[in-house]
């Protein structure tokens, strides 16, 4: 399933790098990616080091290495997409070190690095089969006192749906899937991804796992991580659902005032004791 992860992702990047989603001709900004409350949270980025993991073509890596913070590493399992993330670097004159390797393994991968801030969200954690082996892989890549910072979206969404289904209404919010693991992988055979352009032409099987927000504080206290902060909030990159609306302050999305109020992301950080 891993390796049908990776193919699938491998064939994803040439659709993604063309999107006017990723706005890679210079129509978006890396900083795009981040809610305000992200760069509030991480804190001054100057002289840390940072591996961002399963970051697929660098964007918000490359935001990283725009602020200040060096060394930056991003870590992503598809090779495609670690060589686009170069490309990409390079062009925008960034200092940024990109590695293809499996999330579990990357201590070896990275040499036995240990990182002031190890990043990772936006869709990332449902392609981990195993929370616990991921949360000690953090572990023991940040260094004594170092950063972990999750913005993810939240296990409710993936319940809606990260995407419309074909036969959703307008304005509807409907259950789908799972909220809590523990009943196996979900396969999605699709030629499409979450962007715009052409259906994939190869590889369009996926498997993805469901993880409450009880499993992941779980697991990085299980692995001997300090959760100081657990954020949830109704901001999304993109219109989700059609009602949605651009909040002013952010640039971002949530539902207008007379739709419930539903966490849509969420966003934790944790530490290594020192």
């Amino acid at each position: 399933m891993i390796d049908a992860n990776q193919r699938n992702w491998d064939a994803r990047t040439p659709v993604h790098t063309a999107s006017a989603f990723y706005g890679l001709d210079g129509s978006r900004a890396p900083d795009d990616w981040f809610a305000p409350f992200e760069w509030e949270d991480l804190g001054e980025l100057r002289g840390r080091s940072v591996v961002h993991l399963q970051c697929h073509l660098g964007t918000e890596t490359q935001a990283f290495a725009g602020r200040g913070a060096a060394p930056v590493v991003g870590l992503d399992l598809s090779g495609a997409s670690v060589a686009e993330a170069r490309k990409l670097a390079a062009g925008a004159g960034l200092d940024a070190e990109f590695v293809q390797a499996d999330v579990y393994d990357a201590v070896a991968a990275l040499g036995g690095r240990r990182f002031d801030v190890v990043y990772t969200g936006k869709g990332a954690l449902c392609y981990l089969p195993d929370l616990a082996c991921w949360a000690t892989v953090v572990r023991d890549l940040l260094a004594p006192g170092g950063l972990l910072y999750i913005v993810e979206f939240h296990p409710l969404l993936n319940s809606l749906g990260p995407v419309p289904a074909p036969d959703e209404t307008e304005g509807e919010l409907r259950l789908r899937n799972d909220y809590l693991g523990g009943r196996g992988p979900d396969r999605h055979e699709s030629g499409r991804t979450y962007t715009d352009g052409p259906p994939l032409d190869r590889d369009t099987v996926s498997y993805e796992w469901r993880h409450g927000l009880g499993a992941v504080v779980t697991a990085l206290v299980g692995a001997g991580l300090t959760v100081e902060t657990l954020r949830e909030t109704d901001l999304l990159p993109w219109p989700r659902f059609a009602a949605m609306e651009r909040d002013p302050r952010s640039g971002w999305w949530r539902l207008p005032d007379d739709q419930p109020r539903l966490p849509l992301m969420f966003a934790l950080r944790a530490t290594r004791p020192a």
